[in-house]
């Protein structure tokens, strides 16, 4: 079989390489543009993060996020509504629309189109796992690495998971190590900083996952509590599932797993199968893809949110607030 990782790893390097010598250019804009991204395959974050600076931004500035919409099975630009279907935008988007409905949201594979579209639509325009998409000059770059797995730690594919080689770190503004422990300490902290060793022009943050107290679907809250005296399934399709798994027994809970790939795309006969579960607790990002089920079967999603730890999340958000006045 061909090795395309290998063959993507090499594209990436030669396009990297252009720009790094001026031969390529990016393309600068007069709003303000906050790229999350990662140099890993995936499962770094980025949707919680690019939450957490809606939730805050969105105050003051008209916003609008704008994606790939991986796995979608449409092309071109598309502006994401609350009933468009998951196929047609992809999974994160739609989950964007759903939690904050007044900020414009929308896809596009060529970032520098979607922006041409939204710059007179929005105060400030959030580039979601737009690292690599070196045509667009962000005013802002934000590298996520999880805490287990740290950008600094791997390489490039297919030997390791990282899309491009780490030295393209540098490009960021902000390192943030994501998926933390509950109290990582400061040796742990300095620890971690030694290894990533962010240059000086870097700002580096750590933050973990929290998770809510209650469960949600389309019309209704419940506490967590409501699923301590029965056995339900859990489905993911995300990249790494075992905090959640670890947090639901942490909590007691009482359930049967059930894992799919990152993104999958559930088939009819998956849905047939599922429906023969009830209740099934799932991930927002995987609710968005199991629409399907929602009139048969009992099912909610567990929210989570980015929260930054060691009392710099003001630093944080001031820094972020700096780049977008």
């Amino acid at each position: 079989m061909f090795p395309f990782s290998l063959l993507y790893g090499g594209i990436t390097a030669l396009r990297n390489f252009l720009y790094n010598k001026g031969l390529l250019k990016s393309k600068s804009y007069n709003l303000p543009i906050i790229c999350v991204g990662n140099l890993s395959t995936g499962g770094t974050g980025k949707s919680p993060m690019i939450e957490f600076l809606v939730s805050f931004l969105r105050d003051s500035k008209k916003i609008a996020v704008l994606s790939r919409g991986y796995k979608r099975k449409t092309t071109g630009f598309r502006e994401v509504l609350k009933t468009s279907a998951v196929e047609e935008v992809g999974d994160e988007p739609l989950q964007f629309k759903h939690k904050f409905p007044e900020i414009v949201v929308a896809v596009c594979e060529d970032r520098q189109t979607g922006i041409e579209k939204l710059q007179r639509e929005a105060d400030i325009i959030l580039l979601d796992d737009a690292f690599q998409h070196r045509k667009v000059k962000a005013s802002l770059n934000i590298l996520l690495t999880s805490f287990n797995e740290l950008y600094s730690d791997d390489y490039m594919l297919p030997t390791g998971n990282l899309r491009e080689p780490k030295f393209g770190a540098k490009r960021a503004d902000i390192i943030v190590v994501t998926k933390c422990p509950e109290n990582i300490s400061d040796s742990e902290s300095d620890h971690i900083i030694r290894k990533v060793k962010p240059k000086k022009h870097q700002q580096i943050y750590f933050s973990k996952i929290c998770y809510s107290a209650e469960i949600k679907n389309a019309t209704e809250s419940k506490p967590l509590d409501y699923l301590k005296d029965m056995e339900f399934l859990l489905i993911t399709g995300i990249a790494n599932p075992k905090p959640l798994v670890q947090f639901l027994k942490n909590k007691g809970l009482n359930f049967k797993e059930k894992f799919f790939p990152d993104h999958h795309n559930f088939t009819s006969s998956d849905i047939k199968d599922l429906k023969k579960h009830s209740p099934i607790l799932t991930t927002e990002k995987d609710f968005m893809r199991l629409q399907a089920l929602t009139n048969d079967t009992e099912i909610y999603f567990l929210p989570i949110r980015t929260v930054i730890l060691n009392n710099e999340e003001a630093s944080f958000k001031k820094r972020i607030e700096k780049e977008t006045k």
